[in-house]
């Protein structure tokens, strides 16, 4: 018993000494910079589907995308087909890059200046977004953080 908690004394200070000893100058010799946010949102589009879906995609999808360019909510956004995609793996992603995570209040602000951008109320479009799972299923998403060398 004695030997078990020995050990595991010892294994806690060899893991926590790294952290002990580290100091605001050594943050500074990070040789990675955190840069913009990009959410990655994985599609399953239907067979027979391909074409209203990119139909969607070419109007509507990126009218709202342009809108949020225009307003510097979002630096980019491009569309990817999972060329090898695996059983189970959505076979199209729909990406948004942005510099930052906007705060609550920003976030309702920007909601209202959509809503007047757009003009439709959320039970419309919630019911576009219903007619879409016809040919598309959304698999998730995930946000990465790009980081670039100093």
């Amino acid at each position: 018993m004695k030997l078990m908690k020995r050990m595991m004394m010892a294994t806690a200070i060899i893991v926590a000494a790294p952290l002990a000893l580290s100091t605001p100058a050594m943050a500074d010799d990070f040789p990675l910079v955190a840069g913009d946010y990009t959410t990655m949102t994985g599609i399953y589009i239907q067979d027979g589907g391909t074409v209203a879906y990119a139909k969607y995609l070419a109007s509507e999808w990126k009218k709202n995308q342009d809108f949020a360019k225009s307003k510097g909510w979002i630096s980019d956004y491009k569309i990817y087909f999972n060329v090898d995609a695996r059983d189970g793996e959505p076979n199209m992603y729909l990406t948004q890059t942005y510099p930052y995570w906007p705060s609550g209040a920003e976030s309702e602000k920007r909601n209202k200046e959509w809503e007047a951008f757009d003009k439709r109320t959320n039970a419309q479009l919630d019911a576009e977004s219903g007619n879409r799972a016809k040919f598309r299923t959304v698999k998730g998403s995930m946000t990465l953080q790009e980081a670039t060398i100093r």
